[in-house]
């Protein structure tokens, strides 16, 4: 392992670390939710920011075959492990804005300190907009998210919620074999590589099967295997066109079945979603039980 992946590393496993603490103390999946919930919302982010307006590049160094792909791996530390543990803890806890400070200098400095090493680089973002992104917004909103999973949530917040669940999985599961084993990629032509144009069609492949997902589970039909059928069936031909399309280029004998299989998977994970969030909790448990 190199330098620059030992930075990264460390900090994924102190967020990890973070979290476990966070759900050893509270013993409540609501934290766990949270933790999605916030994963979700800064995949959302990143895929305006970094995806398209490519705001900075990383180098973890954890990927030898692709640097952009690369770049993805240290976007995966920050963005579903460090900032969505810190919120987790922000929120669950219900720490004042003292510890939001905190935090919010605790990144700003780790960023700086990223830039100094060389491990990470600015293409037009600044230090400032991470600081005002996590002060008034990225953190308290954290805290209203966790308030609103201690009652049946229904209509639009089940909706959002749902979907910003189970959008996170279906990302990093779906990009998981791509970064790592080069098993399809994409080609738009919208950027110079194909790496760029996989994590950026990726991302609106994501984006959009997940509000497929948030429409099927909410649909009261009898059959409820049904559900899963059609699933499959659309996930097969929306490969296949893709495919006819010259859009889609698959490299490994598996890859359809992977995605067929992953679609039957998160399926199944958002309707579990759903049930926890529609039965809520009347009163937040105090943190130190």
């Amino acid at each position: 392992m190199e330098f620059n992946s030992y930075w990264y590393v460390g900090l994924g496993i102190l967020s990890t670390l973070l979290l476990i603490y966070v759900y050893q103390k509270t013993k409540d999946p609501r934290s766990l939710l949270l933790f999605l919930t916030m994963v979700g919302l800064g995949y959302i982010i990143e895929t305006v920011i970094y995806n398209f307006g490519h705001s900075y590049q990383y180098y973890p160094k954890l990927i030898k075959h692709d640097s952009f792909y690369d770049s993805n791996m240290g976007a995966i530390a920050s963005n579903a492990l460090a900032l969505p543990a810190a919120a987790t803890f922000i929120a669950t806890f219900r720490k004042n804005w003292l510890w939001i400070l905190y935090f919010v200098s605790f990144f700003a400095g780790i960023e700086w300190l990223f830039l100094k090493l060389e491990i990470y680089k600015h293409n037009w973002w600044k230090i400032g907009y991470t600081t005002l992104g996590l002060l008034l917004v990225y953190f308290p909103l954290a805290k209203v998210c966790y308030r609103l999973f201690f009652q049946p949530l229904q209509g639009k917040l089940h909706s959002i919620f749902l979907y910003l669940i189970i959008s996170p999985v279906s990302a990093t599961l779906q990009f998981i074999p791509v970064m790592f084993f080069s098993s399809r990629y994409y080609e738009l032509g919208l950027f110079d590589t194909h790496s760029k144009d996989t994590t950026a069609f990726g991302a609106i492949y994501y984006l959009s099967v997940c509000l497929f997902y948030v429409w099927i589970v909410k649909q009261q039909w009898k059959l409820k295997w049904f559900k899963y059928v059609v699933t499959v069936c659309l996930t097969y031909v929306i490969n296949l066109i893709l495919k006819k399309a010259e859009v889609l280029h698959s490299q490994v004998w598996w890859d359809l079945a992977y995605y067929v299989l992953l679609s039957v998977f998160v399926l199944k994970f958002s309707l579990i979603i759903s049930k926890h969030l529609t039965s809520g909790q009347k009163k937040m448990p105090d943190p130190g039980d």
